[in-house]
């Protein structure tokens, strides 16, 4: 008789119950899609999702040249909040942290959202002011958040140090909604839901070309070959430029990469998620109670996925001052994402000068917290044309002046 492992007959289990080995292994393509979605991250998997779920579109390609979740949706810190200053961010996010709360029932597969508060401290006057306006721009929007002061602040999180030698905490804007989820679990809820309604996952898919006709996109090359398809949707991140010159327009993006690390596991000592913007350094505790810690982006453009001694030395060196209990701490592992930056840090969800063809990028440093949100509102513009969701974050804001200046929100990596 043969024997198994406990892994093996956990691994089977989870193969017979949640269809996972079908959205693992990649079928080949069918010749010709009703729409292939470029980029099996999390923002492309939620588009193919809400195309099946909310449009009846359901053939669908999503076309991937690593593996399911493999850039930055596997490599981000996973906060997740809404308390941004312009309105059209406001409603995007506000949307998708919504969405998250339920996310785990509407996939039928745990995601684990953890709703432990989001706070981003302010240690200038500056930022005082700022986040003030912003909390008195979230009660307009319909967004709770509100001031706190130090006290609060200590009390929410006792082993910061409020008095710290160069920068004193003078207060933080609180989002007691906000909070963490588990990456992958994000996007295996996505893809395997999408492989439920017939969809294909194919992974190790690497387009190398767009084809068009008469100014419509009409299908892709790829590694596996040509692929034909009426409506095309690239959901690349860093690689959005590329993918965008062979489909003959190009982007007003730079990619840069994002670094983190995470400590050695410890016990739980801290229950929510501390940004802190001056200092350029922010951090939670994951479930496993490593500290999940990061920063800025580097300083120069690059598609780098490791890490650095740079970072290490900024960000640590950071919050040390902020949290002295950590110096001690090992460092457990640090790895890179290629984020795309556009100029006033909000993303693109927009219609392209190719016919058929959509864009869906420049989520710079804060793209995991928007997934369902900009799935939902991807797909619809996608399927009718037009998405309430969407309207502000088009390709011509940019030729005609109408920036959606989140530098203040977005300008730490998330």
């Amino acid at each position: 008789m043969k024997h198994y492992s406990a892994f093996a007959v956990a691994r089977e289990a989870l193969r017979y119950h949640t269809g996972w080995e079908r959205a693992w292994r990649s079928p080949e393509p069918k010749k010709k899609y009703d729409v292939i979605i470029v980029g099996a991250g999390g923002h492309g998997l939620a588009t193919a999702y809400y195309l099946g779920k909310n449009y009846g579109i359901q053939n669908v390609a999503v076309i991937e040249k690593g593996w399911l979740g493999g850039g930055n949706t596997g490599r981000n810190t996973t906060i997740i909040r809404s308390n941004y200053l312009q309105d059209p961010s406001a409603a995007l996010y506000e949307k998708a942290r919504g969405l998250y709360e339920d996310l785990s029932q509407e996939l039928n597969y745990n995601i684990m959202f953890s709703p432990r508060g989001v706070m981003m401290l302010a240690q200038t006057q500056h930022e005082i002011r700022g986040y003030q306006r912003t909390a008195h721009a979230n009660a307009l929007q319909g967004v709770k958040t509100e001031w706190i002061g130090p006290e609060r602040v200590k009390e929410l999180v006792p082993i910061i140090n409020i008095d710290g030698p160069r920068y004193p905490v003078l207060g933080a804007l609180w989002q007691e909604r906000g909070g963490t989820a588990r990456h992958d679990a994000v996007a295996w809820g996505y893809a395997r839901a999408c492989s439920a309604m017939g969809m294909d996952i194919i992974q190790q898919c690497e387009v190398t070309g767009v084809r068009s006709e008469n100014g419509r996109v009409v299908g892709v090359d790829t590694t596996k070959g040509a692929i034909d398809c009426e409506k095309l949707g690239i959901v690349v991140a860093g690689h959005s430029g590329q993918l965008a010159e062979m489909a003959g327009f190009r982007l007003p993006l730079e990619a840069i990469a994002l670094q983190a690390l995470v400590s050695e596991p410890i016990k739980p000592c801290m229950d929510v998620v501390v940004m802190a913007n001056t200092v350029h350094g922010y951090m939670s505790q994951s479930d496993k109670g490593e500290m999940v810690i990061g920063g800025g982006t580097d300083a120069y453009n690059n598609f780098t996925q490791r890490g650095s001694f740079h970072h290490i030395e900024e960000t640590v060196r950071a919050l040390v001052e902020t949290f002295p209990m950590i110096s001690r701490l090992k460092m457990l592992r640090q790895w890179g994402g290629i984020v795309d930056m556009t100029g006033d840090r909000s993303p693109i969800l927009s219609k392209t000068p190719l016919g058929g063809c959509f864009i869906n990028c420049g989520w710079g440093t804060g793209g995991f917290k928007a997934i369902p949100g900009s799935g939902w509102g991807m797909a619809q513009l996608m399927a009718t044309g037009h998405s309430p969701l969407t309207e502000a974050f088009t390709l011509d804001r940019f030729k005609e002046g109408r920036f959606i200046d989140e530098s203040v929100a977005a300008g730490v990596a998330h």
